[in-house]
């Protein structure tokens, strides 16, 4: 039994009438029902370690007691509706907060924004305190709770959660649960010499140990941090930095680290955030002669995580950033007895990486093929679906899907990295490499989604029309995820067709990191001349807020819903369906320049035609049929109705 059904059936009467009750005697419950659970990962974890197990206990009392009252009633609300982040009502943005608006203020300020365009679902990057150089992005943690006072106050941010939670406004935050900055507490006590601080993290007096780790260790940032260990002449000592030799990576061997940063994890919570993004989540354990990622202790401890948070704030869920091969992702879900109790929410990075094929190639054989090998999520977990995010685009495909499509997998990621970053002259993408690694010919790409796309070249050279294509392709996109199981996320700027940012490269603290170029600051120029339908960032915007209305109206796209994949007989064409009692949608794509077919007998066969028409619920319009095939124009998007269903 998963979570949800165990916290729903532990509450019993608590969910019939809530209010004014002492909510203690439940935590006891959830408390002894999970206990279990929590003792046979801790002591897998940490065998022989009791005395860290009753510090564990005591530490979630604590946290339970000062979880405010108002966020453990949303908690019971959350359990009355069940896996409430599958509902087709959340659309989400990613931003920066400096880069949308400021700061925490300027965020507020702009709430009547993003109901405008139906958002309510946001994840801000990283606002607590950081170093003042380079940080990765915030990435680099120097604080998880202090809000840092480049974005306002803790009172700002106090009033900005309250704010979204009169709105209907979900709000998710990074946790950055795999390495803090060389400027946190612990780090700075390491340095310093204080006992036992130099255990939070994997140190070495020499060489020989982390020589042993770099044999199987790959590089993540190969171009700016070679290696995966940074000597710190302080220390006199070794300190593993796998991603920048400003992280530090926290060692979790050590179950001092795990219950400092639960309390970490919870006291985010309870500041009023609604999902926490673990970051990087796949590095959490570390082993000589393997990668250190995706290990079974990783997921051990993220289950671990889980539990207990599930204990103290069953309302609030986990977000997997786990960015790896296909058949790596849905492990972040739990498998076996953990079964949908590990995170509640995943990337659908596989589907973001084959959408961005599907164009360069105006195919979409890859897209069906991941996908289909891809095995269903349990019940009660979500995906997050995205076009683009604040980091590059990865090409982790699974290599034998490749390989059965009679491609070589080596040069059909050359062809992909040359097609989006400027190497071949007649590719409209502008894009930038990221990350390209000689040894391994291995790179990711960057960019935003409308460069990527080609709008930066259609309006440098004047071509209306490629720049309608466009248009049609950045609808067509999101409208892809927007009908997708899961919650769809927007990158801020996408909604009005931002363009690539190069003003990074005149920073120090930023030009050797590409990624910025999809980092831009928002354009409220454009925002403010919305009302000039004929700038096609108007359109643009428009057009999406068009389909989130949509897709808010129709249950039979939330994640509680069934999707179907169709083999429909035209490589250019991707076809699924969303199924939901007796409301279903037919959503067919089309990934070419030129205009494409479809069998209108098999899509009348499947309940979406009748008498020779269908209605498009994108444009509501009634079409007829022509010479018994269904014409998806080029970059086409249709919701097609099925004829039994009630109108939208």
């Amino acid at each position: 039994m998963n979570q949800l059904a165990i916290h729903q059936l532990l509450a019993g009467t608590y969910l019939e009438s809530p209010a004014k009750k002492d909510l203690k005697p439940l935590f006891d419950k959830r408390l002894a029902a999970n206990l279990g659970l929590i003792q046979e990962l801790f002591f897998a974890l940490y065998p022989g370690r009791e005395d860290s197990f009753g510090d564990l206990l005591s530490i979630l009392g604590a946290l339970f007691r000062k979880r405010p009252e108002e966020l453990r009633f949303q908690d019971l609300e959350r359990l009355r509706e069940g896996a409430w982040y599958q509902s087709e009502k959340w659309v989400g943005m990613q931003l920066y907060a400096d880069r949308f608006n400021g700061d925490i203020p300027g965020l507020e300020e702009k709430i009547p924004y993003f109901e405008k365009l139906g958002i309510n679902f946001l994840h801000i990057m990283p606002l607590t305190r950081r170093p003042a150089g380079e940080n990765d992005g915030g990435y680099a943690v120097s604080s998880y709770t202090e809000i840092d006072p480049v974005f306002g106050t803790e009172a700002d941010f106090k009033r900005l959660t309250s704010r979204f939670r009169e709105k209907g406004i979900c709000l998710m935050l990074d946790f950055v649960v795999n390495h803090t900055s060389d400027e946190f507490p612990w780090a700075q006590k390491a340095r310093a010499g204080e006992p036992g601080y130099a255990d939070y993290y994997y140190t070495y007096p020499d060489r020989t140990i982390p020589d042993l780790f770099e044999e199987s260790l790959p590089e993540v940032f190969p171009e700016t941090s070679p290696g995966n260990f940074t000597w710190i002449p302080e220390m006199d000592r070794w300190v593993m930095t796998v991603f920048n030799d400003y992280q530090w990576d926290l060692n979790y061997s050590n179950p001092k680290v795990f219950l400092a940063m639960l309390e970490n994890m919870v006291a985010l919570a309870n500041k009023g955030v609604d999902v926490l993004r673990f970051d990087a989540l796949a590095f959490l354990w570390k082993k000589i002669g393997t990668d250190s990622q995706n290990l079974p202790e990783a997921h051990m401890l993220i289950s671990l995580f889980r539990l207990c948070l599930q204990v103290i704030a069953p309302g609030v869920a986990i977000l997997a950033e786990a960015i790896v091969a296909p058949h790596e992702i849905v492990r972040y879900f739990g498998e076996g007895r953990f079964k949908g109790n590990e995170c509640e929410i995943a990337y659908n990075a596989t589907f973001m990486a084959c959408l961005w094929n599907s164009v360069a190639t105006k195919k979409t054989n890859l897209l069906n093929k991941s996908l289909r090998s891809i095995p269903p999520i349990p019940p009660g977990c979500s995906w997050v679906n995205y076009i683009r995010c604040h980091d590059d685009i990865g090409l982790g495909f699974d290599d034998r899907h490749i390989e059965e499509l009679g491609w070589d997998p080596g040069a059909h990621r050359r062809f992909l990295i040359d097609y989006y970053c400027q190497r071949l002259d007649w590719s409209p993408a502008r894009g930038a490499v990221f990350m390209f690694n000689p040894l391994t010919g291995d790179g990711r790409i960057t960019g935003s989604t409308a460069s990527l796309l080609g709008l930066e070249a259609a309006l440098e050279s004047g071509d209306a029309e490629a720049a309608e294509g466009v248009l049609d392709k950045i609808v067509m996109m999101y409208g892809i995820i927007l009908a997708s199981a899961g919650i769809p996320l927007i990158y801020a700027g996408d909604e009005i067709g931002m363009l690539n940012d190069y003003s990074y490269l005149r920073d120090k603290n930023k030009e050797n990191d590409s990624r910025w170029i999809n980092r831009p600051f928002h354009d409220w120029e454009s925002v403010a001349a919305l009302d000039d339908k004929g700038k096609l960032t108007s359109r643009i915007f428009d057009h999406i807020s068009h389909l989130i209305r949509l897709r808010r109206a129709n249950p039979a796209l939330g994640g509680r819903g069934a999707t179907v994949l169709h083999q429909s007989g035209n490589e250019h064409l991707f076809v699924f369906e969303r199924r939901a009692g007796i409301r279903s949608i037919l959503v067919i794509a089309n990934f070419d320049e030129n205009p494409q077919v479809l069998n209108a007998s098999w899509a009348s066969g499947a309940g979406y035609l009748e008498g020779g028409k269908y209605r498009n619920l994108i444009d509501g319009k009634e079409s007829a049929v022509q010479s018994g095939l269904l014409e998806i124009p080029p970059y086409g998007l249709f919701w097609l109705e099925h004829k039994g269903g009630a109108p939208a």
